[in-house]
């Protein structure tokens, strides 16, 4: 029997600024699935992640996260199921450590507090000098951002992956590191956004995006 999807959009149809962004666009992905979304820029990628996230909300169609209807009243809790990373992250302000333990202060994820001893082994995983830690967020490169946004994202231990072009700016070597460390993780969801498809051959599904539509 196949598993429930744990991502399922319907039908779902967004305009903006008088534009039609998403026309009738579908997308169902079992727990554990690995998708991406590829196509020009423009085509609504990014679109797809900030409806499951509930930053936009469509004029048709229904989003449904772990067998749950999004809603207004629903996304509160249903952001908790997920981690997003986008492609130019903002870290706030401070030094890298901090940045990174700055989650756990919020009640919600005081149990996970530990997971922070993670975080020698994801640097060293993401090709991340441990002396990062230490240094100002604002002296990061780009390509140092994403990956310290990546492994705040891991040490949450969230189910559900929306990832939107994290890999932009790293150089081949350390993109192959980040990628590689997703297709291990064979019990998240996750939904990547890149133009690049070669460069996950594991996927899933990819879906091909032209103009809104699949």
């Amino acid at each position: 029997m196949d598993r429930p999807d744990t991502l399922e959009i319907r039908d779902v149809t967004v305009r903006l600024n008088g534009q039609t962004i998403l026309q009738d666009f579908s997308l169902g992905l079992e727990a554990g699935r690995k998708a991406l979304l590829t196509g020009p820029s423009g085509c609504g990628k990014s679109t797809v992640l900030r409806c499951l996230l509930g930053f936009v909300v469509p004029q048709a169609g229904s989003i449904h996260i772990a067998g749950q209807t999004l809603t207004a009243e629903s996304v509160w809790k249903l952001r908790r199921r997920i981690a997003y990373v986008g492609q130019e992250p903002d870290l706030g302000a401070g030094i890298v450590r901090g940045i990174l333990e700055r989650p756990f202060h919020y009640h919600a994820n005081t149990a996970l507090r530990g997971n922070l001893a993670r975080v020698p082994e994801l640097f060293d995983a993401f090709g991340l000098a441990r002396g990062l830690l230490d240094k100002e967020v604002g002296d990061l490169s780009g390509g140092e951002k994403q990956r310290v946004a990546l492994v705040s994202a891991l040490l949450l231990d969230r189910d559900i992956f929306l990832l939107d072009e994290v890999t932009s700016a790293l150089d081949p070597a350390s993109k192959r590191k980040v990628i590689e460390c997703f297709r291990l993780r064979t019990e998240a969801t996750i939904l990547f956004v890149a133009h690049d498809a070669e460069s996950y051959p594991f996927a899933d599904l990819i879906v091909e995006m032209q103009g809104g539509a699949a």
